[in-house]
């Protein structure tokens, strides 16, 4: 071995001249290695806290995934700044680079770096988490599977995957059906002929809405009219159930 490392040694402290930068080869290879091993504790820290600790405390849906992710931040900056030690960059040159890089993110990465603020604040501010069904428009609706650095992904109900910029999320409007709840209300609409006496039908309807297992007692199902022509009362029948994506299944047993 000790031949081996002789023979290295003058490659490895062999001088690459960079802008008057005094980076050798070793130092290079030393900077690489403090980058993957940052990504390496990063994914064994994020597997210790999901098998090991998230199961021994009761926390909030989506505040597991944040602080994962938090966490691989922390770890991936922290490795960065000890890969620049390694290269023995001056502070003054590489406040230099890091004004230079801050202009380019402010002029051409300045979409990136706002998707990249949004999916902090997502995680912090936990408006949207991992698990909730959002709408964002009425073609758009599905499962927060992943919130990235950069875009989230969404699993819509025919199996398909959209991925939407955290951006889009903090800045538009997007309706969250589960917040704080999964309850959602059931709407059905009844059209009988105006010779049918009004208190039946409301009576027939709120025990049709009762009778259901998956119907809630509290709120109570209502009965209402809600508009009537000259041959016809228009009724709807408003049910609130406590599973969200159950709703769909209620209202068609309701309509039946």
């Amino acid at each position: 071995r000790s031949p081996l490392w002789q023979g290295l040694k003058p490659i490895l402290n062999a001088s690459l001249p960079l802008h008057s930068l005094p980076i050798s080869l070793g130092s290079v290879l030393a900077c690489g290695i403090a980058v993957w091993l940052s990504f390496v504790l990063s994914r064994f820290l994020r597997f210790v806290l999901q098998e090991e600790v998230y199961r021994h405390f009761a926390l909030p849906t989506g505040v597991p995934y944040a602080i994962s992710t938090s966490a691989h931040y922390v770890v991936l900056v922290i490795g960065f700044f000890i890969a620049i030690s390694i290269l023995k960059v001056p502070t003054t040159q590489f406040a230099v680079l890091a004004g230079a890089f801050g202009v380019g993110l402010g002029f051409g990465l300045q979409t990136i770096m706002n998707n990249f603020v949004s999916g902090i604040i997502l995680l912090f501010e936990r408006p949207i988490k991992v698990g909730d069904v959002i709408q964002l428009d009425p073609n758009n609706i599905g499962v927060v599977e992943r919130i990235g650095i950069r875009a989230s992904v969404l699993r819509a109900n025919n199996g398909a995957e959209i991925i939407v910029p955290n951006g889009n999320l903090i800045s538009n409007q997007v309706i969250n059906w589960t917040l704080s709840n999964n309850q959602r209300l059931v709407e059905v609409p009844v059209t009988v002929s105006s010779k049918t006496d009004q208190q039946k039908i409301i009576q027939l309807l709120l025990e049709i809405a009762r009778s259901h297992a998956l119907v809630l007692k509290e709120p109570s199902p209502q009965a209402l009219l809600d508009s009537f022509t000259a041959t016809t009362f228009n009724f709807i029948l408003r049910a609130w159930i406590g599973s969200y994506d159950q709703w769909q299944k209620v209202r068609s047993d309701l309509f039946l």
